[in-house]
């Protein structure tokens, strides 16, 4: 049965009827000037910077790594926050400074918020050492605050962010144990959606009174699992969650083929109707324990080059979802060892760096023409 309700869910939305009254055109959207997000969790390039680390790019001139990223087409930048004391470094004043960063360097800003004190995702999602000795309710309360606090003072410092994750890799719910979510037959029963979805809730709501134009999205890590996207985003709406937009990770090792992907995001947009975003996504460019070092093919050679060719292969299946909804793709993390963006020896930028230009540059019209040519021969501007 596993493998044949995806199955006939997707044959249940494309059999969906298509009409020319469906078709729009992005309001507003110039040439040059495409929303597609080319993006990067950049939550650790101001700690490198910090330690003295020095980055080169690919035609090994030294520049900081914000520039780098940006002269190659990269458009959005996510930053994390773990709640304070933060193990991680990544507290309010740095991801203030990091958002600074950002706005002076010309990038897209979303902002992850952790819920936890360090790392989050699906095998971890503790409750925040503050918090954990509250009672639900004040808990819920306490967890609104924090948002509020954290967004209204990025908002103080003129760097609000477009895009708000509630929560890392949230499949799995958060503010475990009390917000544990089970997928498994055996335990499905024992998922804590009620007092899961009231933290969503929470912050989703403390979003909104700081700037209700700001993009509130969900972040959960099946990025090719079509049955357990359609259990999670189908209980956001049974328990009336309040997000716009949708994001998922995927990654080749834990999350299937890119064949996979397209299904699960052609699915999840056409029955949902939120565009979607590759929040996460990376690849090895040296042999890793999840391929080839353990003698299982990957979708590419574990190389410099087919880490860029993961990258491209991601976007394109992202670029064509349907009803241009599939809205962007972030790597994570540019600043690590073997999946990052930079030669762990020599700090050169690798090709990878150069994924999106076909699809980013020019990042302005290099004729000298305008865009409108109302005017006669002789009455040229």
């Amino acid at each position: 049965m596993r493998t044949t309700l995806p199955l006939l869910l997707l044959a249940a939305v494309l059999a969906l009827p298509l009409g020319a009254q469906d078709v729009r055109y992005p309001q507003g959207q110039l040439p040059y000037a495409n929303p597609f997000a080319f993006g990067q969790d950049m939550s650790f390039v101001l700690q490198a910077e910090q330690r003295g680390r020095v980055f080169y790019d690919t035609d090994g001139v030294q520049k900081a790594p914000w520039q780098i990223f940006r002269d190659h087409g990269w458009n959005w930048a996510r930053l994390m926050i773990c709640n304070e004391p933060s193990r991680l470094g990544q507290g309010l004043d740095y991801v203030l400074a990091g958002a600074r960063k950002l706005q002076e360097y010309g990038y897209h800003f979303a902002l992850d918020f952790m819920m936890s004190d360090g790392w989050s995702n699906p095998m971890t999602q503790p409750t925040p050492a503050s918090l954990r000795d509250l009672p639900h309710a004040q808990r819920v309360q306490a967890w609104h605050d924090y948002v509020l606090r954290v967004v209204s003072a990025l908002q103080a410092q003129g760097t609000t962010p477009e895009i708000v994750q509630v929560g890392n890799e949230i499949g799995n719910g958060a503010f475990w144990p009390e917000g544990r979510i089970y997928y498994g037959e055996e335990k499905r029963a024992q998922s804590h959606w009620k007092e899961f979805t009231d933290y969503l809730n929470a912050g989703c709501r403390a979003i909104r009174e700081v700037d209700p134009d700001i993009r509130i999205m969900l972040h959960v890590d099946f990025g090719g699992d079509l049955e357990m996207s359609d259990i999670f985003f189908g209980r956001m709406a049974e328990y009336a969650v309040d997000y716009d937009v949708v994001g998922f990770s995927f990654y080749p090792w834990s999350h299937g083929t890119l064949m996979d992907l397209r299904d699960n995001l052609y699915y999840t947009i056409r029955k949902y109707r939120k565009p979607v975003y590759v929040i996460e996504t990376g690849y090895y460019s040296v042999p890793s324990d999840y391929f080839e070092k353990k003698g299982v093919r990957g979708p590419e050679p574990e190389t410099p080059l087919g880490q860029k060719e993961w990258l491209q292969g991601v976007a394109e299946i992202v670029m064509a979802a349907p009803d241009n909804l599939g809205r962007g793709v972030f790597w994570w993390e540019p600043m690590s060892r073997g999946r990052g963006f930079f030669d762990d020896a020599t700090g050169v930028a690798k090709p990878v760096m150069e994924a999106f230009e076909k699809y980013a540059l020019p990042s302005v019209r290099p004729d000298g023409n305008p865009r409108i040519w109302d005017f006669e021969p002789g009455e040229r501007p």
